[in-house]
């Protein structure tokens, strides 16, 4: 039996995901990522909530983490109800019925020099 870990609801102040930058291979365009990890028996169910300075929120995006397992979500991928807009600040929250861990990532490929910014998420 797999000792879950983490908490059940994260949050991450910080998005933003440059304009289209789509002529360059898929691993060197642009992104956020949320990393989550799930250590527990069964699987979570998760929800993700985008913030934004200047309209409502916008989600549940639903997705499940297998149990015992590790899944990746670029928010570049994201699409139901709606995809995640390119160059505007928004924040998300992290809502899971199972303790996970939140790891956020971004690469912005805008220049030469590319930028990776990675960090745990805020657990509430």
């Amino acid at each position: 039996m797999a000792h879950p870990i983490g908490k059940t609801y994260w949050a991450i102040a910080e998005g933003y995901i440059p304009p289209d930058d789509t002529d360059r291979p898929p691993e060197f365009v642009s992104h956020e990522t949320a990393c989550l990890l799930n250590t527990s028996d069964q699987e979570a169910q998760v929800q993700i909530t985008l913030y934004f300075s200047d309209r409502e929120p916008v989600g549940p995006y639903h997705l499940t983490v297998p149990a015992r397992r590790t899944k990746h979500v670029r928010f570049n991928d994201l699409r139901d109800p709606e995809p995640v807009p390119r160059g505007t600040e928004y924040a998300s929250t992290i809502a899971s019925d199972v303790p996970i861990v939140v790891q956020h990532s971004r690469l912005d490929s805008r220049r030469t020099d590319i930028a990776l910014l990675s960090t745990i998420a805020y657990a509430g």
